[in-house]
């Protein structure tokens, strides 16, 4: 260990009390030994640094900080370079505020367009998402700080995030949602990896020996510090053997005090303590000697043009009829949407960022060269009705030779701690561009959101400009691509289907009372809808230019892929190259083609670039259920050189070697997988997937419609609860959103979802700060099991047990102080 003898000089008590927090975002210091406290702060776009009171769904203000594009929106980006420069900026800003530890980038697939988190999220490919992960990782911890990639792992749903149980076969979970957790740990060396809340095969994930020791440590050689996410752990023991080293937020002592009773008792042995402070004061020593030699001045109007040459690079032009942009300065252009004046640059819910300043559509319009002739909102932004915007931007729009129309998702309808009910954008915008487009007039349709949507009036209209979330200076970076000062070379990330229907894990999402069910295995967003054959609205890795690029010459050999590129366009432009790879005659079943690799890169008019794409560790491996580990198969591989999933360019053939003859599946009847019909998947045949019976997804009545309630039971199931007082709990947390949005308050309706609806009786402890104790939620428990009076005197007992305890505990402090 290499703080081996200052461990030695600690008690039992202050080892185990670095394992949780002192408060809300920083750890706990021991003064006696020169053992300092980190500060760890959202957030994967912008440092969110709570100065006043803290709360980890972004209620309260923080300190000013640049807004970056999302994650969703950087992976659009497909330029490492670009997203490692804005880590750096990152986590200048968040030295600069005295941030020990940046909470992310969150890394987790986009299994289902409807998680309500998506927006923080690069992507449904595991390759790419891994690579910008990589890149924003690395970017932030040149600044000597750490980053925090998370949720580790398959949270891929905010309904139930708490508490779910994740049911997923061994293949999928290592080549797609593990994936990009493994590139960030071997590629990028994060300091720090955030546990998820929810359970992995009935295990919670910072308990899962599996994952955490089997996994992170063993396969990947991790050997930085796990912190659960705020409010997550579960079973302190458990979870610190598996080795989560930091429990956030502070809990007031609860569980360092569980430990020191474990170790006593014989029940934990002291050296996985040990260990676990070993990693802490690692990261908290390295970090703060960064910190403390930080001479470095920051300047915010550069990272402001940063944010908006990312999202420049971002914004994806999806359709442009006849040239249509970029707009000249001969045509009237009047702007229509609520987005246009207030605009959806950013998520809601834990990164959550205050910007500095934020460009708006109207700020700038008059900078371009065309006939601004004026703006009208059009629409509600919260789905309302009204006739008579709708009239009004008619009127304007009859002016008009083109209309510039925004559209989009809110902030309550996209938002942590929820999940979209529906992939469609509010019917009032729907109405609104219906209307438009029969007025015969060119029309833009310019598109703010953070997951995939339904775009039903694409044939309508000239072209769609998808901005996502696009930062700060997003507003700004669209209209340079609308008025032709940038060239846009934003891809899809993301597939956007036709209709939610299509989408391979709409049939088992968000999953049952108990658990979620990943029935479509491996075939997740693209590698469904190419293998099914399932026609898409535009597919991955697509986006158009002002310019076009001629492909020629592909070259493959062990090393990897070369191939000429010359710009054929009449503009400078920038474009990617998309490295994918299949294998026609495979054994196991497998996607169509799998992205392996990209490069972007920029062009002169009638400039040539021979471009290189290297194979890597990744590139022909699959993950045998046989010989548990990861293995390539034998065979001649298709090479795929495309501007998208759809566009192939170049292809070519390459023989590779095999690493076993151990072919999974021999015995095993898994037509649909093969075939790709995963859409009505039987319990049998995913069993037999998984090797082993499958949980029933069912809540468990001991008799009807009732439970036993204990620590993971969550306010929304205290309605099944045998007492009274937990039937009246979850009545009041079930109607109290209704009742606030009946009055318009929608957003903190929405909070109460997001903060309670779904917490599980745990909670109440881990996430109070010791204003309940442990023994005080088991009075609770006792009332909400029918036990009112026995749980009342537990829970006054415990109350007075507490106070004692933390009378003595000011009195120690007190004596120790004037010691010192």
């Amino acid at each position: 260990m290499k703080y081996k003898d200052l461990i030695s000089k600690m008690t039992l008590e202050e080892k185990a009390s670095l394992m949780s927090g002192k408060d809300f975002w920083q750890t706990k210091d021991i003064k006696r030994l020169d053992v300092p406290t980190i500060f760890l702060a959202d957030g994967p776009h912008g440092v969110r640094k709570q100065a006043a009171a803290a709360d980890h769904l972004g209620l309260n203000e923080s300190i000013k900080a640049t807004a970056f594009p999302t994650s969703a929106t950087m992976a659009n980006t497909w330029n490492i370079k670009l997203i490692k420069s804005l880590g750096e900026a990152l986590g200048s800003e968040a030295k600069n505020q005295k941030v020990n530890v940046l909470l992310g980038p969150g890394t987790n697939i986009k299994r289902n367009p409807l998680c309500g988190r998506n927006f923080e999220y690069f992507s449904e490919d595991p390759y790419l998402s891994g690579k910008m992960s990589v890149a924003h990782i690395t970017g932030v911890q040149s600044n000597g700080i750490g980053s925090s990639v998370k949720h580790f792992a398959v949270n891929n749903q905010e309904e139930r995030r708490l508490v779910i149980d994740t049911i997923v076969d061994e293949r999928a979970l290592r080549e797609i949602y593990l994936t990009p957790f493994e590139m960030a740990v071997k590629d990028a060396k994060t300091k720090t990896v955030m546990s998820s809340y929810n359970r992995l095969r009935g295990i919670h994930a910072n308990e899962n020996m599996h994952l955490m020791q089997e996994v992170l440590r063993k396969d990947w050689g991790f050997e930085g510090v796990v912190v659960t996410d705020w409010g997550g752990n579960n079973d302190r023991i458990k979870g610190l053997i598996a080795g989560n080293e930091l429990e956030m937020p502070g809990n007031g002592g609860e569980t360092n005090r569980e430990i020191v009773k474990a170790i006593k008792e014989g029940k934990l042995d002291e050296k996985v303590l040990d260990i676990a402070v070993d990693r802490l004061l690692d990261l908290i020593f390295t970090t703060n000697k960064s910190l403390e030699n930080d001479e470095s001045k920051i300047n915010l109007n550069e990272h402001h043009k940063l944010a908006e040459e990312v999202a420049s690079e971002a914004i994806v032009l999806l359709k442009n009829d006849n040239n249509v942009l970029p707009l000249n300065k001969k045509e009237r252009v009047a702007v229509i949407g609520d987005f246009a004046h207030k605009p959806r640059y950013q998520g809601a819910g834990s990164s959550i960022v205050n910007p500095l300043r934020v460009d708006t559509t109207l700020e700038f319009i008059n900078n371009y060269n065309f006939d601004f002739i004026g703006y009208e909102p059009g629409f509600k932004r919260y789905g309302k009705k009204s006739t008579s915007l709708l009239k009004k931007a008619v009127k304007l729009a009859n002016n008009a030779d083109v209309l510039l129309v925004y559209l989009g998702l809110d902030e309550i309808t996209e938002a942590e701690g929820m999940d979209r009910t529906n992939m469609r954008l509010p019917e009032n915008q729907i109405r609104l561009i219906n209307t438009l487009t029969g007025l015969g007039k060119k029309i833009v349709v310019v598109l703010s959101c953070g997951s995939a949507i339904e775009i039903p009036f694409d044939s309508k209209v000239d072209a769609i400009v998808h901005g996502y979330l696009a930062g700060q200076a997003g507003a700004k970076a669209i209209l340079n691509v609308i008025g032709g000062v940038v060239n846009p070379s934003g891809r899809l990330s993301e597939t956007l289907p036709v209709k939610y229907e299509d989408v391979s894990s709409a049939p088992y999402f968000p999953g049952k009372e108990v658990s979620v069910e990943y029935r479509e295995s491996i075939y997740v967003g693209y590698r469904y809808f190419e293998k099914a054959g399932i026609e898409v609205k535009y597919p991955f890795g697509y986006g158009l230019s002002y310019t076009d690029f001629q492909y020629s010459n592909i070259k493959v050999t062990d090393k990897g892929v070369s191939f000429k590129v010359k710009n054929i366009g009449n503009v400078k432009g920038k474009d990617v190259a998309q490295l994918y790879i299949g294998l026609k005659d495979s054994k196991i079943f497998r996607p169509t083609k799998e992205l392996k690799g990209f490069e972007k890169f920029e062009l002169d008019i009638n400039e040539t670039k021979e471009v290189f794409i290297p194979f890597d560790e990744y590139t022909f491996r699959y993950w045998n259920v046989e010989t548990n580990k990861f293995e390539i198969e034998e065979g001649n591989y298709q090479v795929y050189i495309n501007r998208s999933l759809t566009n192939n360019v170049l292809e070519a053939e390459i023989k590779i070697s095999g690493t076993t003859n151990n072919i999974p599946y021999q015995n095993k009847n898994l037509g649909s997988y093969f075939k790709a019909e995963i859409k009505n998947i039987s319990l049998e045949e995913f069993s037999q997937l998984n090797d082993g019976e499958i949980p029933s997804p069912k809540t468990n009545f001991y008799k009807k419609n009732r439970i036993v309630v204990d620590y993971n039971t969550t306010v929304a199931e205290l309605r099944y609860s045998r007492g009274w007082t937990g039937r009246i709990f979850a009545w009041s947390m079930r109607f109290a959103p209704a009742f606030l949005r009946t009055f318009g308050k929608k957003e903190l309706a929405n909070t109460l979802i997001m903060g309670m609806y779904h917490q599980p009786m745990r909670g109440i402890s881990r996430m109070t700060n010791g204003m309940i104790s442990w023994g005080q939620l088991d009075g609770l428990l006792l009332m909400f099991n029918g036990h009112f009076f026995k749980g009342l005197n537990k829970y006054r007992k415990e109350g007075k047990i507490k106070r004692k305890r933390i009378k003595a505990e000011k009195l120690a402090a007190k004596m120790e102080a004037k010691h010192e």
